[in-house]
């Protein structure tokens, strides 16, 4: 066996088949990891137990690490509702949380231009974004979020009352901003499927789609229209969500439903279309929410919700063809 085996096979428990090139000369080991899909504390993490592990070997005295990443186009994520109150909004903000916590380099964009809530969700409001080179820099949530809405360029307030081309304008505006290294974008839509819709679809295709209803027939027959859209756009629908599943008492703890229960994964069956999910209907969640302090961004059943919803999008993500 070489010494470049030796010291391979030494940290093949660590480096999961993501290392190659090791060279080994003048008691110098070098090597370049592949760190793709890996969030900045997985990377560290990474490079520095493999550093002890070869410092460790006979013969090494010094380790170098040469880090590289598959670039990847940037991608767009709509989440869409048919209608308006069925918590699309929280649904994205949460999302956006759940897959940056399993590596992606996300930013969120408040694509609903009349009725932005983004801000509030994750502790935003008043802020002003900076535009550098024609181009506008993205805030930086309290979440480690990066994201622009349409309520940090407007007074607070202030009705927006803007035809299409010019909400149409504003959200290209938004969604072109310097991201930085952000290789996912959570577009949260306005509900419906008028002019920001089509205007979005047009001009930056979404890579994928994720509907959300509650259980009611009404909310359902509105989301079927929002992915009749996409789907006559050729944008493809992850799946769809149920939100607002189930209440349980707080006193009692006895759970109801006052939007009725399963409709959404019996569309989704119907209409050959992936359920990611339910998300139960709870003060927890409303309270968080309103506070900014999104539940996926701590721990408990809510926030387990929200993780299991991202973990399927990620597998649709990861996909050869995605």
């Amino acid at each position: 066996m070489t010494d470049q085996d030796r010291l391979l096979a030494a940290i093949s428990p660590i480096a999961e088949g993501r290392a190659a090139g090791l060279r080994l000369a003048e008691g110098r080991a070098s090597l370049i990891l592949d760190v793709t899909g890996l969030s900045g504390d997985e990377r560290l993490k990474m490079e520095g137990a493999i550093k002890a592990v070869l410092l460790a070997q006979d013969g090494v005295s010094e380790v170098r690490v040469a880090m590289t990443s598959e670039k990847k186009g940037r991608r767009l994520i709509a989440v869409g509702s048919g209608k308006g109150g069925v918590g699309k909004s929280t649904v994205a903000a949460n999302l956006a949380l759940a897959l940056k916590a399993l590596g992606f380099r996300v930013g969120l964009v408040d694509a609903d231009i009349y009725g932005p809530s983004q801000p509030r969700l994750m502790a935003t409001e008043g802020q002003r974004p900076q535009a550098e080179d024609k181009k506008l820099i993205p805030i930086m949530s309290p979440h480690g979020i990066p994201m622009l809405s349409m309520g940090h360029l407007a007074k607070p307030g202030q009705a927006i009352a803007w035809r299409g081309p010019m909400a149409g304008n504003a959200l290209g505006q938004i969604i072109d901003a310097d991201w930085g290294d952000a290789d996912l974008l959570i577009a949260d839509l306005p509900p419906g499927t008028g002019d920001v819709q089509l205007s979005m679809i047009q001009k930056q295709k979404p890579a994928g789609a994720v509907i959300v209803s509650t259980p009611q027939d009404l909310a359902l027959m509105d989301a079927t229209r929002a992915m009749d859209l996409f789907a006559q756009a050729g944008v493809p629908i992850i799946g769809l969500v149920e939100n607002m599943a189930g209440y349980e008492c707080p006193h009692c703890g006895e759970v109801s439903d006052p939007f009725g229960a399963g409709g959404v994964q019996a569309a989704a069956n119907v209409m050959g279309h992936d359920f990611l999910g339910r998300i139960p209907l709870t003060l927890a969640i409303r309270t968080a929410s309103d506070a900014g302090q999104p539940p996926a961004a701590g721990d408990g059943a809510e926030a387990a919700a929200f993780h299991a919803i991202a973990a399927r999008i990620a597998e649709w993500l990861n996909q050869p063809a995605h």
